[in-house]
């Protein structure tokens, strides 16, 4: 169970349409209804949100969000994510386990997925780019894509802070970080 309880369904009118409308019908993760019970933390998280259709695709979306996951150890927020797009990202499972257990120049990486990987690896690191970082990144985006990912970054270490510091027990549907075998 979460250190801090969750809502229990049944819930206020306004915030089971909020849940429907993220969730599309699916059952409230329990990330939301921690977070829900409070309506500041509530209406700033949504606030947050990056998932709509902003200017970087699907897949470099996700790949941002698994590899930010994966670094931060947020098993939790990682798993939701490889279930419910890895899919529709056309994310291979060499790739979904690369974003765990691989560094940025793994070759199942292209060119500009490398840079990408590389750009949110430091920023976890050191919450900065290098001149040479920047520059290889923006070889292959433009800028609204790179704030786009600095953005989501941000977002998923928030993110990876709440399910990590609550403690929440990995959704039952979600992926399990993948083990070395070697």
């Amino acid at each position: 169970m979460s250190r801090i309880a969750p809502l229990e369904p049944p819930y206020a009118p306004d915030i089971g349409e909020q849940f429907d409308r993220i969730m599309r019908g699916a059952p409230p993760l329990m990330l939301f209804r921690v977070v829900a019970g409070h309506a500041r933390a509530w209406d700033k998280f949504r606030a947050g949100g990056l998932l709509d259709r902003g200017p970087l695709s699907l897949r470099e979306r996700e790949i941002v969000i698994d590899r930010t996951c994966a670094r931060t150890g947020c098993e939790y927020e990682w798993g939701v994510h490889v279930s419910t797009f890895a899919k529709a990202a056309h994310l291979t499972d060499e790739q979904v386990r690369a974003t765990v257990l691989e560094g940025a120049d793994a070759l199942c990486w292209s060119a500009a997925e490398q840079a990408l990987i590389a750009a949110v690896d430091a920023l976890h690191v050191r919450a900065a780019l290098s001149d040479a970082e920047f520059k290889g990144l923006s070889a292959h985006y433009e800028d609204a894509k790179i704030l786009e990912i600095m953005l989501l970054c941000g977002f998923y270490h928030t993110v990876s802070y709440l399910a990590n510091g609550l403690d929440l027990p990995l959704e039952a549907n979600a992926a399990r970080f993948p083990k070395r075998t070697d």
